[in-house]
């Protein structure tokens, strides 16, 4: 079993993802509970935009495996920025199961392009490119 804590900074609350489901040096696919402790929470439900948040995350687990197997510590931190991102529906109901799947596009040194999709089921609710630069290495 994988201590996420030990391959990404997140911390409660504002750690999304709670389960790794695989893990590779290109992709990873993470798994998440919606609840009412994350963020963008509105008392009923959560704004889809978090969902930006799960990818990124997911996307500091294949950088902080990277840094385990070269035995190093996790990653962190990150600057992310949007490269492009749909979402399908605005808002999502506390207790959905979410599957986030990410893989790298590119890299160069410290930067990244990422790709993720988010699902609940077999429902996309989301994909995004994302761009990071990796800041502990700076």
């Amino acid at each position: 079993m994988i201590n996420i804590e030990d391959y990404i900074p997140h911390r409660e609350p504002i750690r999304i993802i709670s389960e790794v489901i695989e893990i590779n040096e290109e992709s990873a696919i993470a798994g998440a509970v919606v609840n009412s402790r994350w963020p963008l929470y509105d008392g009923n439900e959560v704004n889809s935009l978090v969902l930006i948040e799960a990818i990124a995350q997911t996307s500091a687990l294949v950088e902080g495996h990277k840094k385990k197997k070269q035995g190093k510590a996790g990653v962190k931190g990150w600057l992310v920025g949007i490269k492009s991102a749909e979402f399908k529906q605005t808002t999502i109901p506390v207790d959905t199961r979410l599957i986030i799947s990410v893989k790298r596009l590119y890299s160069f040194d410290n930067y990244g392009v990422i790709e993720g999709t988010v699902k609940s089921g077999e429902d996309v609710l989301a994909v995004a490119v994302l761009q990071a630069l990796r800041m502990d290495d700076i």
